[in-house]
């Protein structure tokens, strides 16, 4: 019986452990606008969305290449904040903006109300250094609108990126994948959109294999 006492007792406690240390692997950050460390710049490959969002005519009518899918503040520890204001709508003037921007106004809203209201800017302010940092980063001439598709791994993509933007270093983007196919690639620049180290849990989805690349349509 005593046995039984204190084999429960030793769980109770192994539990509270490792709950503890769960809690510490997993510390979250409250969402404080403006508070953050750099951003995430997120570049989409629009024909591989648009393989399987046909129905997103104001996207896929385009024949985009790379386009924004956001920007988003980032923690060197691996965290981020998310959605710091509740319903924040946008002035017509900024969505006007915004469209110039992002492939679609529903993106534009979803991105300015999921990451945007954490940048500690108003719309008009965040959608221009969404602009400026799309500046900051040069697509390699053979990802702007490739007419026919490509096979590309992903360390290949990146090397085509360093090429064509010198102060990229190793550590400083990554590359997403939905299985083999291209989806993403991130770049990590500074508050003052220069390209920067990427924190944390910053890290590549592809694998180790040749990237189908489908073409610009």
């Amino acid at each position: 019986m005593r046995q039984n006492v204190m084999r429960g007792v030793l769980l109770v406690i192994l539990s509270a452990v490792a709950g503890i240390a769960g809690a510490r692997h997993h510390h979250h950050h409250p969402a404080v606008a403006g508070q953050f460390d750099y951003y995430l710049l997120s570049l989409s490959w629009s024909p591989s969305y648009c393989l399987t969002h046909q129905q997103d005519s104001a996207q896929c009518s385009k024949g985009f290449g790379f386009v924004l899918h956001g920007l988003w503040p980032q923690n060197f520890d691996g965290g981020y904040p998310e959605n710091c204001a509740a319903d924040a709508q946008l002035p017509a003037e900024a969505a006007r903006l915004g469209q110039t921007l992002f492939p679609s106004p529903k993106l534009m809203q979803h991105e300015w109300q999921r990451h945007g209201t954490c940048s500690g800017m108003d719309a008009m302010a965040f959608f221009r250094t969404a602009d400026r940092a799309l500046a900051a980063v040069k697509v390699p001439t053979a990802l702007e609108t490739p007419r026919v598709s490509l096979s590309m791994s992903a360390a290949d993509i990146v090397t085509a990126f360093r090429a064509a933007n010198p102060a990229l270093q190793i550590g400083g983007m990554t590359v997403a994948c939905n299985r083999d196919e291209l989806s993403e690639v991130r770049v990590c620049l500074s508050k003052a959109l220069a390209i920067t180290a990427c924190g944390r849990g910053v890290r590549s989805s592809c694998p180790d294999v040749p990237l189908r690349i489908p073409a610009a349509r």
